[in-house]
């Protein structure tokens, strides 16, 4: 039987409040209704999704190996609605996620010269979103950094660039040609994502404060609530007088790649993904990066 992508929706509703009454609220249905729905769909599926009892509702194994699987495929029915609605206006268009500090054009000008009718945008992507724009179809390809929620997606290595430590300008440590992590001990971190996708383990994962997107990560540093660490690539980006990069050699190097939806494949999307690699070289040798080895990543 096919999955009902209704039911689908419904189901991780409930999943993610844990509650059947707040679900039917927000889907603005009737309990009763949704109720019947997620019985009729625990049947299509033989399997109970949840474990209802006077404490509440939690979701059985199987319910919580569905909302895994849910996500990805639910994002990628808002990408292909997303794709035949531009298609439906006549129109070609290539959409390019990236990071900050990667370059982008050099590949979209190679894929441009190949493919003259395709119109390219660029969309900037955070640390916690690039995963979600590339499956919900806002983003077509993606320049990526590692680590990131690979579950979906399809993964093409490009290069790896080193790792910098970013100090505000009167640390102690600021100007030197090089630290090591043993010259950080005790420092504050300002982390960017989960602390254990940090390049390093030396400072305390609860030391320091949590931000989002290299801005507010450097507003930090500047103001002397810790330290922070960035791609050589990103330094270039925001030079500024109250920050200091300094090298950190013993710290393995930031991997970037191209990243796909698993479910995307045309034409354009091989073609980007061709004049990519064909451009890592040349951005690689540029930024006097390393192009990508497989015992490399982390």
């Amino acid at each position: 039987m096919d999955l009902d992508l209704r039911k689908l929706r419904y189901f991780v509703a409930v999943a993610e409040r844990l509650h059947f009454g707040r679900a039917a609220e927000d889907l603005h249905i009737a309990q009763p209704v949704l109720s019947r729905q997620i019985r009729a769909l625990e049947k299509d599926l033989g399997a109970s999704l949840f474990a209802r009892d006077s404490h509440g509702v939690e979701l059985t194994d199987a319910g919580r190996q569905l909302l895994d699987d849910a996500g990805p495929l639910l994002a990628s029915v808002r990408a292909v609605r997303r794709r035949v609605s531009v298609a439906g206006r006549g129109s070609q268009r290539l959409v390019i996620g990236f990071r900050t500090g990667i370059p982008v054009i050099p590949a979209a000008r190679v894929f441009e010269s190949r493919n003259p009718d395709v119109v390219v945008d660029v969309q900037r992507m955070e640390w916690d979103d690039q995963a979600t724009m590339l499956l919900d179809g806002r983003v077509d390809v993606g320049f990526v950094r590692l680590p990131v929620d690979e579950t979906g997606l399809r993964l093409t290595p490009l290069y790896t660039e080193p790792l910098m430590v970013a100090l505000p300008s009167d640390h102690r440590l600021a100007g030197k040609e090089e630290v090591s992590e043993a010259d950080l001990d005790g420092e504050p971190v300002v982390w960017h994502a989960d602390p254990s996708t940090q390049p390093t383990r030396r400072p305390h994962p609860d030391s320091g404060v949590r931000a989002r997107g290299v801005e507010e990560k450097l507003e930090h540093v500047a103001a002397g609530r810790g330290i922070s660490f960035v791609a050589r690539s990103e330094t270039v980006f925001y030079s500024r007088p109250d920050i200091s990069y300094v090298p950190i050699p013993e710290l393995a190097p930031e991997q970037v790649c191209l990243a796909v939806a698993e479910s995307r494949t045309s034409r354009m999307v091989d073609d980007f993904l061709a004049a990519a690699q064909e451009t890592a070289e040349i951005t690689a040798e540029c930024g006097n990066y390393e192009m990508w080895q497989p015992q490399a990543r982390r």
